[in-house]
């Protein structure tokens, strides 16, 4: 069996498992009770807020733990645009954000009467000065990802920030595919807000953490005092332990991992160089991610051969599972009636793949496509 759909989720490091299971036979009180066993935990859990905070070169006080990149982002948006709204109602946006972002920006429009521009790419890029040109005196928020999940592209997060240090709008980044692959310091990059999902570098589903450098956030949970009172719920204790544990291994050695990932990417490319095809945003990319398109092949065909061949690799973002409507990225690069749309399918990479696995699945390839 060979795994190359990391962008949906990543395997489980001997670190992070080796801290998930230490601490769920050894420290199972609650944080937030005074007695022995949660002072204990309670100590397990500031010991990772610093360590991850230590990696965002940042404060400690600026770390929530939330159930993952999703809960960050639902937090950082609606959250801050209904503590801030008397700031004004416009938000702005890229087209190509994860649904994470796009629904709860929809939820905003429909429920609370906000305004959101939903930026599109120009010739397959974003830059700052579109940002710049879509600004208004009453946006209050920009929310741009730091690399695409579909496509691997980084858009211009250092210059946004730049551009926004002058206008009231705060920063929202969903980096949920760039943490852990690459250092990352928000107050550097002029973000105040950003989203991470432990899962993506190697850590447990279902936890994660939104950065934060303001308080005005209204919490969407409600019914205890965790997190500074900025989110309710007995925190997951294990998951957050083994998440930071992950985080500060990947970022370790992060350059060598990128060093290898690139490797594959480059030799899968060679290796179906005898083959018409077309990569999808192949510009500013993490090498992580590698979407490329088949003229003439429906990928959900494609993907159901390799299925069956023991290779796993996507056609898009897993949380649109079972969704029959084309990848809303590639039609915004491309427009909606675009075959690419119906071509295309994302291989996503790990520092745990091999050079051997490559030449499996390009061998079947340019078998299943020679035919």
């Amino acid at each position: 069996m060979i795994y190359l759909d990391n962008a949906a989720t990543t395997p489980l490091s001997e670190t992070a498992i080796h801290t998930l299971l230490t601490v769920s036979k050894t420290t199972f009180g609650n944080p937030s009770s005074l007695h022995t066993h949660g002072r204990q935990a309670a100590q397990i859990l500031r010991n990772a807020r610093q360590s991850i905070a230590s990696s965002l070169e940042t404060s400690p006080n600026r770390i929530i733990f939330t159930s993952g990149g999703t809960e960050a982002d639902n937090l950082a948006l609606i959250g801050y645009a209904l503590a801030n709204m008397e700031k004004g109602k416009h938000i702005l946006t890229t087209a190509i954000e994860h649904h994470a972002v796009l629904h709860p920006l929809e939820e905003l429009e429909q429920r609370y009467g906000f305004e959101v521009t939903y930026l599109k790419p120009i010739e397959g890029k974003y830059t700052a000065l579109q940002f710049q040109e879509a600004l208004r005196p009453d946006t209050i928020l920009v929310s741009a990802m730091f690399a695409n999940n579909e496509t691997g592209y980084l858009l211009p997060i250092a210059a946004i920030g730049q551009l926004l240090k002058d206008h009231q709008a705060v920063f929202h980044v969903d980096a949920v595919q760039a943490v852990g692959k690459l250092p990352i310091h928000p107050e550097d990059l002029g973000i105040d807000l950003m989203s991470a999902s432990g899962h993506k570098f190697h850590g447990p589903k279902g936890v994660g953490f939104l950065y934060t450098d303001t308080n005005r956030l209204h919490p969407l949970l409600h019914g205890g005092n965790q997190e500074d009172k900025r989110r309710a719920s007995t925190e997951n204790l294990a998951s957050i332990a083994a998440m930071a544990s992950a985080l500060e291994e990947s970022l370790a050695s992060w350059q060598t991992s990128m060093t290898h990932v690139q490797q594959l990417r480059d030799a899968l490319l060679n290796a179906l160089s005898p083959l018409k095809l077309t990569v999808n945003q192949d510009q500013d990319n993490l090498p992580y991610v590698l979407n490329i398109a088949f003229p003439g092949q429906l990928n959900e065909q494609l993907l159901m051969r390799l299925d069956l061949l023991g290779i796993s690799i996507s056609s898009g973002s897993a949380c649109t599972a079972g969704n029959i409507e084309p990848s809303h990225v590639l039609e915004a690069l491309y427009g909606a009636q675009h075959p690419l749309l119906k071509e295309s399918v994302r291989i996503s990479f790990s520092k745990y793949n091999t050079l051997e696995e490559i030449d499996t699945l390009s061998t079947q390839l340019l078998k299943l496509l020679g035919e």
